[in-house]
């Protein structure tokens, strides 16, 4: 495909990524409405078609803007993807709950949706993070994570695709479950769970996750410059998932609104390493990520702790509680804030940005010794000295004008 073919189709498939996506979710509502569903619009079924709107929007974006880079095409794939999926999942569910038997459709529709799943697993977190940021393997050596990441989905979906029974649910619609015969399945061959090939097949599909999780890490320590910027992106927005373990324990509400945070943070990640927009940034939002999070943590600490505590004072005192321990504990938190804040930032500075750190330190003694010093010769000395400890240049010189006064005048 000639360059000029591959930037129409890229046009053209970037106008379309976000519509086909918009339609695939109207048709799934609207099916679901239908059939009078229950259990439907769950705060996990907002929160996945709103994070991955991010990635149809963002995918859209970089297949028109960088049609070259395939990481633009795997997010738009996957959105797509998952649209299709849970409108055939819908259609499927909307036959049987009107007519009491599916129709070919929706046969088609639940088997999709059986194999389908494979795929857009494989896609977000193997092919993404090893191809990420120019849409390139870090090296060759890196060929056979993609290759056995690739067998171990391969398998798993000619598995799922032709097991002798296909069941609703994994279409992801919630409230009717079914089991159907599948026309193209394999007799005996049941669930691909209960196989003794699914471990072995799971077990490669890990190497190539595993793989990928390690070639970020190993990307991100080569880099430099601007591809080192591109990985602080991707790094920072992944850095999320690792909170999985706390937020599962907290209510569905927030749970939904975490899982759409980080679908959403991922491909406005991919979106601006990709396109460099606002890509120096990252350094600031670490730095203020850094601070504010620590800082939030202890100040609601501290906020609801100071209340329990005044309440109990105010019970022992009184023999009743007082809204003076709410308004104590806010002037308390008022009064902390600018100093927590400011001893935090220099912590974070001492540990994080020690060169920043060190060069604000170093211009800070310069201002103070320059308005004390008088002797020009020893200020020219300690102003280079300044400049090479805190900019860190290959050459400093330093040029001073002469006084231009004649004619028997004198500077003033």
């Amino acid at each position: 495909m000639s360059h000029r073919t591959l930037l129409l189709v890229a046009r053209v498939a970037g106008w379309l990524i976000v519509p086909l996506y918009v339609a695939g979710i109207c048709t799934t509502f609207l099916l679901e409405r239908s059939a009078e569903l229950p259990n439907q619009d769950s705060v996990d079924d907002v929160a996945q078609l709103v994070g991955f709107g991010a990635f149809a929007v963002v995918g859209a974006l970089l297949v028109a803007k960088r049609p070259t880079n395939v990481i633009g095409w795997i997010l738009a794939v996957v959105a797509l993807m998952m649209a299709i999926f849970r409108a055939g999942g819908a259609y499927a569910a909307c036959a049987v709950a009107t007519r009491g038997q599916p129709d070919a459709l929706a046969v088609f529709g639940v088997w999709i949706g059986h194999w389908v799943w494979g795929l857009i697993l494989a896609l977000t977190v193997i092919y993404l993070p090893l191809l990420f940021p120019d849409g390139h393997l870090p090296s060759r050596r890196w060929l056979p994570v993609a290759v056995l990441g690739g067998m171990g989905t391969l398998g798993l979906m000619v598995l799922s695709a032709l097991t002798d029974t296909l069941r609703l649910d994994a279409g992801g619609v919630k409230g009717i479950h079914f089991k159907i015969d599948n026309p193209i399945g394999i007799e005996g061959l049941g669930l691909v769970d209960d196989l003794p090939i699914f471990g072995v097949l799971n077990g490669v599909l890990l190497i190539g996750v595993v793989g990928a999780g390690v070639s970020v890490v190993v990307r991100f320590r080569r880099s430099r410059g601007v591809e080192r910027q591109q990985m602080k992106w991707f790094v920072f927005a992944a850095s999320l998932i690792l909170l999985a373990p706390a937020v599962n324990y907290l209510p569905e509400v927030v749970n939904g609104l975490w899982f759409a945070l980080v679908l959403i943070a991922i491909s406005m990640a991919f979106g601006i390493a990709v396109l460099r927009y606002r890509l120096y940034e990252i350094d600031l939002i670490i730095n203020r990520t850094l601070v504010y999070g620590p800082l939030t943590a202890t100040l609601v600490v501290l906020y609801f702790g100071s209340i329990v505590v005044l309440q109990r004072v105010f019970v022992a005192l009184t023999g009743e509680k007082s809204t003076l321990a709410v308004v104590a504990s806010t002037l308390v938190i008022a009064a902390l804030f600018n100093p927590l804040r400011s001893r935090i930032q220099g912590f974070i500075d001492r540990r994080f940005y020690r060169s920043k750190y060190d060069a604000s330190k170093t211009l800070e003694a310069f201002s103070t010794k320059l308005r004390e010093e008088t002797d020009l010769n020893a200020l020219s000395e300690d102003l280079v000295g300044v400049v090479r400890e805190s900019m860190q240049p290959a050459h400093v010189s330093l040029w001073l004008r002469p006084d231009t006064t004649g004619n028997g005048e004198q500077a003033d």
